[in-house]
C-alpha cells in the first residue's frame, strides 16, 4: 500500500472499542488487516480469476463427461486442467503486473528527464493543461509554483494525470499472482469435485448445480465491482459458461 500510514488510536480507545481482552479486528498492521486490504486491492483479479477458472474447466469437464466411461476419467482430466490453468493464470498475472509497473517507472523517468532538461517549458505545459481544464491563469500559476517546490510530488502528479502511471496504478505482482492462482484453482475445482464423490450420472447433475450457483455469485460480484445492473450481468456470466459447456460437449461427442 502506498500513501500515508493511518495513525493508530490511543491504546485505551482501541481497547474500549474492541472490548476487554480483545484486539480490534481492523487494527492497522495486523495480519487480518493486511489480508483484508490485499483482498480489496485485488478484488478485480479475484473475480476475473474465479470466472475464468469456472468457465474454462466447466467446459472441459462436460466435454469429457459426454464421452467418459466413468467419473474417474473426468476427475483426472478436470483436476489436471484446473491446476495447469491456475498456474498459467498465475504466471500471466505476474508478468502482466510486472510489465505494467515497469512501464509506469519508465514513463515517470521520461517525465523526470523532460522536466530536468527544460523546467520552464515543462511548467508552461502544465499551466496550459490546467487552463484548458478550467483553471484561471492565476490559479494555474499558483499550483505550478507550489509543485515546482516539490519536484518529486510534481512528477507523481504529472505521471498520474498525463500518463496514467501514478502510484495508484502500481500493484504488487506477487500478491496479484497469488490471489489469481488461489481463486482460479478454487473456482476451477468447483465443477470437478463432484466427480470425486459421485457416480458419473449424479456428478453431472451436482456439478451443474454447484457451478451454476458459483456463476450467479460471480455475476453479482462483477455487477458490484463494475456498478452494472445485476440481472443482465448474471445472465451474461452464466451464458458464457453455458456456451463453454456446449462447446465442450460438442467436441467430446465429435471425438468420441
Amino acid at each position: 500500500m502506498t500513501g500515508a500510514t493511518p495513525k493508530r488510536a490511543p491504546a485505551r480507545d482501541t481497547a474500549a472499542i474492541a472490548g476487554p481482552g480483545r484486539a480490534p479486528a481492523d487494527q492497522p498492521g495486523t495480519l487480518a488487516d493486511r489480508i483484508r486490504r490485499s483482498f480489496m486491492g485485488s478484488v478485480g483479479s479475484i473475480v476475473f480469476g474465479m470466472e475464468d477458472g469456472t468457465v474454462s474447466i466447466f467446459g472441459l469437464v462436460f466435454g469429457v463427461a459426454a464421452a467418459a466411461p466413468d467419473s474417474h476419467a473426468v476427475l483426472l482430466a478436470g483436476g489436471t486442467g484446473a491446476i495447469a490453468a491456475a498456474v498459467s493464470m498465475m504466471a500471466g498475472t505476474f508478468l502482466d503486473v510486472q510489465t505494467a509497473n515497469d512501464q509506469a517507472e519508465a514513463q515517470i523517468a521520461e517525465e523526470r528527464a523532460r522536466y530536468e532538461a527544460d523546467p520552464d517549458q515543462a511548467e508552461a505545459d502544465a499551466r496550459r493543461r490546467m487552463v484548458s481544464a478550467g483553471f484561471t491563469d492565476s490559479e494555474a500559476a499558483t499550483v505550478t509554483g507550489i509543485m515546482s517546490k516539490h519536484p518529486d510530488t510534481r512528477l507523481k502528479i504529472a505521471a498520474a494525470v498525463d500518463l496514467g502511471a501514478g502510484e495508484a496504478t502500481r500493484q504488487n505482482p506477487y500478491v496479484q499472482s497469488v490471489w489469481m492462482f488461489v481463486t482460479d484453482l478454487f473456482a476451477a475445482a468447483v465443477p470437478v469435485i463432484p466427480f470425486a464423490l459421485f457416480t458419473l450420472a449424479t456428478a453431472r447433475i451436482v456439478s451443474l448445480a454447484v457451478t451454476f450457483a458459483l456463476l450467479v455469485i460471480l455475476g453479482i460480484g462483477r455487477a458490484r465491482i463494475g456498478h452494472r445492473r445485476t440481472l443482465p450481468t448474471v445472465i451474461q456470466t452464466v451464458g458464457i459458461a453455458a456456451a463453454a459447456a456446449v462447446a465442450g460437449i460438442a467436441v467430446g461427442k465429435l471425438i468420441s
